[in-house]
């Protein structure tokens, strides 16, 4: 192959990846640019804390409250972790009028065989419900089935999918969580944090500066044995 050849094969390799890093790049800068505007959206609704009905079904992050009765089916969200320590998100369902909400009631830590103690279970019954209406945790990679029945009325997830939950449970949720206040007694472990177990912004723009410095690096490297001169 002439060294003409051997050229132009070169730098169609090094535009491609060039241009792999750089859309790589972006899209980490543009997940930066998301989780920030949550977080503000998040901290204005908190501050603001305008309630409104727990069947409320806007788009966005609101403040909700109201009545509702709790079903006796439990939903154990896996492989959360809290300070770090392995555990689950309980999550209930809550029955307002004709309408359902997935409730979060907090975060349980696992015995040391990754198992879950039985007394950890919704409680049938009416409950007064308040806190931060929001999309569920992340799904990421959508590997194996969304959710597993280990008990008559448990199941455990490996990811929030709100068609699985109402397949399974032949009941209708909407694919929206209520994050509950803190400060309500009952529940577990819990906080507001909208981006549980999730990158933050800024490892967002640090993994964005990596795959530009990379496209930099093989742009370098090109121009390097472009212009190198060749031995004799």
């Amino acid at each position: 192959m002439t060294r003409t050849k051997t050229l132009w094969f070169g730098w169609t390799l090094a535009l491609l990846a060039m241009a792999g890093f750089a859309r790589l790049g972006s899209w980490q800068y543009g997940r930066m640019h998301e989780k920030q505007a949550m977080l503000a959206e998040a901290d204005r609704v908190l501050a603001e804390k305008r309630t409104t009905a727990l069947g409320d079904d806007r788009e966005g992050l609101h403040w909700v409250e109201g009545d509702a009765d709790i079903d006796p089916r439990t939903l154990l969200l896996d492989n959360q972790i809290r300070e770090g320590r392995p555990g689950v998100h309980v999550y209930c369902i809550a029955t307002t009028g004709t309408q359902h909400r997935l409730v979060d009631l907090g975060w349980v830590p696992m015995n040391g065989d990754r198992s879950v103690p039985d007394t950890v279970a919704c409680a049938r019954g009416p409950m007064h419900v308040r806190g931060l209406l929001t999309a569920p945790p992340s799904m990421g990679l959508r590997l194996g089935p969304a959710m597993q029945q280990t008990a008559p009325s448990r199941w455990l997830m490996t990811r929030v999918d709100a068609d699985a939950i109402s397949k399974a449970l032949a009941t209708t949720v909407p694919p929206r969580v209520v994050r509950l206040d803190p400060k309500l007694p009952g529940g577990y472990a819990r906080d507001l944090d909208i981006l549980p177990n999730t990158l933050p912004p800024e490892r967002h723009l640090g993994y964005a500066v990596q795959w530009w410095a990379l496209s930099i690096a093989v742009l370098v490297t090109a121009l390097v044995l472009t212009f190198r001169k060749p031995r004799p």
